[in-house]
């Protein structure tokens, strides 16, 4: 079982499987080649309910709009789906993006989900659009993302909604006048999520638990982690600080192997940074396109993009994973992989269960 760790929250402890962290897992829904939306989703339901067997600690939803590669467009609607379709398994956003939405929506969006699945549901909670510009301008907020001075607020209003005023502070005209729910019996799970220090020390301040997207954003991660954790107060639902990184993984029989699968991220990843944006192609459409750029200006490219960190061996995932907590002092780790097929993600998420508990 992935969650197999016993250490008190904040303390960093690595390599047995008494000690371990807990492992959760983060899916886009990625769109392939020749599918529709409703496969994807399908296909993200059938990774949820092997997550939930597999005894992983939660599983989140990424918002991404205007993307031909990802059908998680709303994460509310995606959780309430797979909340209802798994058992016990923690349901999330990875995340909620706040310059999209008013924090009243936000707020009363999971506090419905919370009430109809109590003590499963995380909010998770970006900074960034998750998108185009002139797709945030179509969700009718702004099309640079929020300010570092109205994030903060906006955010507050959010906890405030869900009944977690940060103490010291006077609730806003909107917590003051409105609720998320007429009689809360509990309240969702707050992440903030981030790949800057900025996120990081804005949760450390609201004394909520934070998640670091190391998986596109590793050049800040011990960074953030660090100030994090330097800079965390306690609040009335979190004593202590409770921090999660991300990694991309894909797990086969062999580093060949594995690289072959990986291909079609890179092909993602690629596309992303050009503006060429198209659905997840086949693991040997990616090496056809990825040999062909060999040697081009896009293989320069190429090689700084993420595409996936760790493409590997079973054993050799486990050791890379087991560096990445020991380094960033992570209490939880969030895997995700950008595959063609659903088979791939299933077979990773299964092989690194049993390793990480055997």
């Amino acid at each position: 079982m992935p969650t197999t760790r016993s250490t008190p929250t904040g303390s960093t402890s690595t390599g047995s499987p008494s000690t371990r962290v807990p492992l959760s897992v983060l899916d886009l829904a990625p769109l392939s080649e020749g599918a529709t939306s409703a496969d994807a989703l399908a296909a993200s339901t059938r990774l949820a309910r092997r997550a939930d067997d597999l005894g992983y600690e939660r599983f989140w939803v990424a918002e991404h709009h205007n993307m031909p590669a990802v059908a998680s467009t709303s994460p509310a609607v995606l959780i309430a789906h797979l909340a209802a379709s798994t058992r016990r398994i923690r349901v999330g956003s990875g995340g909620v993006m706040l310059p999209n939405h008013p924090a009243l929506v936000v707020g009363e969006q999971f506090a419905m989900l919370e009430a109809l699945h109590p003590g499963r549901i995380d909010l998770g909670i970006g900074r960034a659009p998750g998108t185009d510009p002139a797709t945030a301008a179509a969700l009718r907020r702004t099309t640079d993302g929020l300010g570092a001075e109205e994030f903060p607020a906006e955010l507050l209003d959010v906890l405030g909604l869900l009944g977690q005023q940060s103490p010291g502070r006077a609730p806003s005209v909107l917590v003051r006048r409105f609720s998320a729910t007429p009689a809360p019996t509990s309240s969702p799970e707050v992440w903030l999520l981030g790949s800057s220090t900025f996120s990081a020390r804005l949760a450390a301040a609201l004394g909520i638990r934070f998640a670091y997207a190391h998986h596109f954003g590793a050049t800040q991660t011990l960074a953030a982690m660090a100030a994090f954790r330097a800079e965390f107060r306690p609040s009335a639902d979190l004593a202590q600080p409770h921090a999660m990184v991300s990694a991309s993984v894909i797990v086969a029989d062999s580093d060949e192997e594995a690289t072959h699968l990986a291909g079609p991220s890179r092909v993602m990843a690629l596309s992303l940074r050009t503006g060429r944006l198209a659905p997840i192609v086949t693991p040997d459409d990616a090496a056809k396109t990825l040999a062909g750029l060999r040697g081009t200006a896009l293989d320069d490219v190429l090689a700084q993009l993420p595409g996936t960190q760790i493409a590997t061996t079973t054993p050799a995932a486990v050791a890379a994973l087991e560096r990445l907590v020991e380094a960033s002092g992570a209490d939880e780790l969030l895997v995700t992989a950008t595959t063609h097929d659903v088979a791939t993600r299933i077979d990773t998420l299964e092989r690194l269960a049993a390793a990480w508990a055997a």
